[in-house]
């Protein structure tokens, strides 16, 4: 019998009674959930080329320090080394990962510094692939077939002056200058909650001399090219916010033979406005209603839609979504309004503008989480190396990536009790590390046998 939940009687009678066990479970079950999902995380992070002449620790312990730092919710290097020097964590650590050791941070850090960070994004698109041919995110597809996959972009480091010639910068009123590191994320999102890189282009300028600076459309235009690079058969739905909506945006989706979902703003694409103020009385048929009444309330959502509108020769629809919600105090409407190049009909309406929605989860589950939720995106892990900081990035991608799949594949927010919170329990997580007993032969047999692990 494995530590892994496949029924709701199994589930009542080995769920854990204090968060002590529910931590050692998360710990045990670690490395059973990456080799399940990822079969070829450590063979191929083996396989990386390393150009090093003295070598003290394998690359393969470097990436993985990198990596577990982040997995770990450590926040900073200093943080972790600190963690390290603890020979009962070192020798935790060992366990779960099969005498895997851990290097100082230091060391980490200077791999980094010379490291191109191709190497860990290819990687990481090396592992999502296999997690798609396992067939592990189909059942959140769009229409059955497509996977949505938010674009947006957010602020990584700050300085009070110039980092390196890529910097962006920006000049206020009063004459101070802020210099800058963006990113632009494609993520796939899902409504089970998984936000998963699968894509990043750095928002930067070429060098000291640029005429304007670099934006997130331009860097968009090079994403796109790296996104159907990695996954050039993988059926994609763009979803993105007001910024998308233009002819070059359409032109490459179209040509890589995507569908997208794109916010319209009122005001944007005047032409199209105009279109639906002209053929909205006249398409009186292609709208719905949906009323649900539950014990928080009434929640009301109208759909209406266009279909087949020309706009420089892409045939686009325009759907209209509002939705209300009633309590016996408050009465709250929202109005989204997306562009597709979908077909919308009745029954897929509420769906296409559903998964338009998606959009935030870029910002909420994504960025935000690796923001606030001890990840610390916007640390800076190396002061003074651009290429060392955008390997840090990439570790934090497949850290939160391995983690969302834990939480969702271990169930555990289901043991999620009156204050008992994620955030608490990796607390803990760092603590059974520094003073439990990681039960090494307890792993091994979780590794040798085959299990389900089944996302919620």
């Amino acid at each position: 019998m494995s530590d892994s939940i496949s029924s709701k009687k199994k589930d009542t009678k080995s769920t854990p009674n204090n968060t002590k066990e529910i931590t050692k479970k998360i710990l045990h079950n670690l490395p059973k959930t990456i080799s399940h999902f990822f079969p070829d995380f450590i063979s191929g992070l083996r396989r990386m080329p390393d150009s090093r002449k003295r070598t003290e620790y394998e690359l393969l312990e470097l990436m993985m320090g990198g990596i577990t730092m982040h997995l770990f919710k450590e926040g900073s290097r200093n943080a972790y080394n600190n963690d390290r020097r603890d020979d009962k964590f070192r020798s935790n650590y060992e366990s779960i990962f099969n005498g895997i050791r851990l290097p100082h941070m230091d060391t980490v850090d200077d791999q980094f510094r010379n490291q191109d960070p191709k190497l860990l994004e290819d990687f990481k698109a090396a592992q999502i692939r296999g997690l798609i041919e396992k067939r592990v995110l189909h059942k959140e597809r769009l229409l059955g077939k497509y996977f949505v996959v938010a674009i947006d972009g957010t602020g990584v480091a700050s300085y009070k002056k110039r980092h390196c010639n890529k910097c962006l910068t920006k000049t206020y009123s009063n004459g101070k200058t802020v210099y800058f590191h963006n990113v632009l994320e494609a993520k796939l999102v899902m409504l089970n909650g998984l936000t998963i890189s699968i894509g990043t282009e750095w928002i930067e300028n070429d060098d000291d001399e640029y005429e304007k600076q670099d934006c997130e459309l331009k860097s968009f235009y090079r994403l796109s090219e790296k996104l159907k690079k990695y996954y050039p058969r993988l059926p994609i739905c763009i979803v993105g916010d007001g910024l998308y909506p233009n002819q070059k945006v359409f032109e490459i989706c179209e040509r890589n033979q995507w569908k997208y979902i794109i916010t319209l703003r009122d005001g944007n694409l005047p032409t199209v406005w105009e279109e639906v103020r002209l053929l909205l009385p006249i398409e009186e048929d292609n709208k719905i209603k949906q009323t649900l009444i539950n014990k928080n309330g009434e929640k009301e959502t109208s759909h209406r839609w266009i279909e087949k509108i020309d706009y420089s020769g892409h045939k686009l629809s325009w759907i209209e979504t509002v939705e209300t919600k009633k309590d016996s105090k408050t009465e709250k409407t929202n109005r989204f309004v997306y562009v597709s190049n979908l077909e919308i009909k009745e029954k897929t309406a509420a769906q296409i503008s559903c998964s338009g929605r998606l959009r935030t989860k870029i910002e909420n589950e994504g960025f935000n989480e690796q923001k606030n939720n001890g990840y610390e995106l916007e640390h800076k892990y190396s002061e003074v190396s651009l290429k060392a900081l955008k390997n840090y990035y990439q570790c934090l991608q497949i850290a939160a990536m391995i983690n969302q799949l834990l939480v969702l594949g271990q169930k555990l927010k289901m043991y999620l009790k009156e204050k008992i919170t994620i955030k608490h329990l990796w607390k803990n997580l760092k603590a059974f590390l520094l003073y439990g007993e990681i039960d090494r032969e307890k792993i091994i047999e979780l590794n040798s046998i085959r299990i389900q692990i089944r996302l919620e």
